[in-house]
């Protein structure tokens, strides 16, 4: 729930920078792609979806519910095609691998064909950039992750019991089968789950080093114990900013699931809204229309801090919006319509973790960007990306600079970390890929 630039590329998109030639190639595009890539020796079929819609939601969700992410389930996924957020229209292009045995959903991953690069939160415009000064076509690119959500987590939904190796692999293939015949550029996977990634590398995958701040709790039983962690000026600082909150005459409501009024998730999209325009120009990637669609069916995983005026329960004036699955929580947006000194930092970082304590939350990803995000508990935390290019020359290049590419984010986040607020006793607070 950072202040993010918009992911503006080095060099637009050739030929598919207007939005309705970019619409119009992939629609044709689309229609090249074969419906079903048989594998004839096997006992499943590998099929490309064009919308969650026509996938049915119970079988997809018993293989996306287990996992710890709430970002693969079908519900977020549907609404994002459904909202009008992650179509053709907007460079989203939904194109999802389902392996099936007979009737049954055994294997799935959600994919995206992209013509840009835009709200996907891993910036590749310098390979896009090269890619276009060597005379290589860069886009279209196939797509792994969760639309704007850069939050760790994506990888192949396989069933229990399943051989995974074996459909990893027939999965791999399919994937290379699809771009080579439809003249894809790359393969292309972000915010990967860390169990996973080995998985890919031994497919020969590449993996790009990055880095999010990430809060985790270390046995920590109230909000004092997260205080202490800090050296003695930050805890001070972070009880004046709590204080400033508490002096305007805001009170901070925690609302979850069921007590969340229908009424108040268009709001949810006019504080996501003013933020964007205030601070991310060219970065509001959600409709209005994806937020109200979250109310009822996905209502359950949503929690929202809103400041009221004490005497006003009816009328935010700002409000963060996070998702909550387990013992996992992830601030997504944040927004308010009159400045209040350092309400940002309470509705979205200190009342989420107050909470997150008292709920059993283990890790809170407060959002994208922002390092002021450190000075709050939240370390550089590695995450990765993993890459496969069609084209040898630019494989060879990605291949021979990304060590130390790799070396230089790591030396990042070891400088990030070094100047973390904590007590001596708390400075080596180890970091989980």
């Amino acid at each position: 729930m950072g202040f993010i630039a918009p992911n503006k590329p080095l060099v637009e998109p050739i030929s598919l920078a207007p939005i309705g030639l970019m619409t119009r190639y992939l629609n044709k595009f689309l229609s090249w792609i074969p419906s079903m890539v048989q594998q004839p020796q096997l006992d499943y079929s590998v099929t490309w979806v064009n919308r969650m819609a026509d996938i049915p939601q119970a079988a997809w969700d018993d293989l996306a519910q287990p996992l710890k992410t709430p970002f693969l389930e079908w519900e977020w996924l549907n609404n994002l095609e459904t909202s009008g957020s992650a179509t053709a229209k907007t460079g989203w292009l939904p194109n999802h691998l389902t392996v099936w045995r007979d009737r049954q959903l055994i294997a799935a991953a959600p994919f995206y064909i992209k013509g840009h690069s835009y709200g996907e939160f891993v910036f590749d415009h310098q390979w896009a950039d090269l890619s276009h000064r060597l005379g290589i076509r860069y886009y279209p690119k196939l797509l792994g992750m969760t639309p704007f959500t850069p939050a760790t987590g994506y990888r192949f939904l396989i069933a229990p019991g399943e051989d995974e190796d074996r459909l990893t692999e027939q999965m791999v293939i399919a994937i290379d089968h699809f771009c080579d015949q439809n003249r894809i550029s790359g393969c292309h996977f972000l915010f990967v789950d860390p169990e996973w990634r080995p998985v890919l590398e031994r497919h020969g995958f590449t993996s790009w080093l990055h880095h999010s701040y990430i809060w985790q709790n270390k046995g920590f039983q109230t909000f004092d114990d997260y205080l202490s962690v800090f050296n003695a000026n930050q805890r001070r600082n972070i009880k004046r900013e709590r204080k400033a909150v508490a002096t305007t005459g805001l009170r901070l409501d925690i609302l979850r699931g069921d007590e969340i009024p229908k009424s108040l998730f268009p709001s949810i999209y006019s504080f996501y809204s003013s933020t964007c325009d205030k601070f991310m120009w060219g970065s509001k990637y959600l409709t209005r229309k994806f937020f109200e669609q979250l109310y009822p069916n996905y209502s359950d995983r949503v929690l929202l801090v809103a400041a009221y005026r004490e005497d006003d329960n009816r009328h935010p004036l700002g409000m963060s919006f996070c998702i909550n699955k387990g013992d996992q929580l992830y601030g997504r947006y944040w927004g308010c319509f009159e400045e209040f000194d350092c309400l940002h930092f309470d509705a979205c970082y200190y009342t989420p973790i107050e909470w997150g304590i008292a709920n059993g939350i283990q890790m809170f990803d407060p959002g994208a960007g922002g390092r002021h995000k450190r000075r709050r508990g939240f370390p550089a935390t590695p995450n990765h990306s993993l890459h496969r290019f069609y084209n040898a020359r630019f494989t060879q290049i990605l291949r021979h600079y990304i060590a130390e590419i790799n070396a230089m984010e790591q030396e990042e986040i070891d400088a990030i970390n070094q100047d973390l607020p904590f007590t001596k006793r708390e400075i080596n607070l180890s970091i989980q890929d």
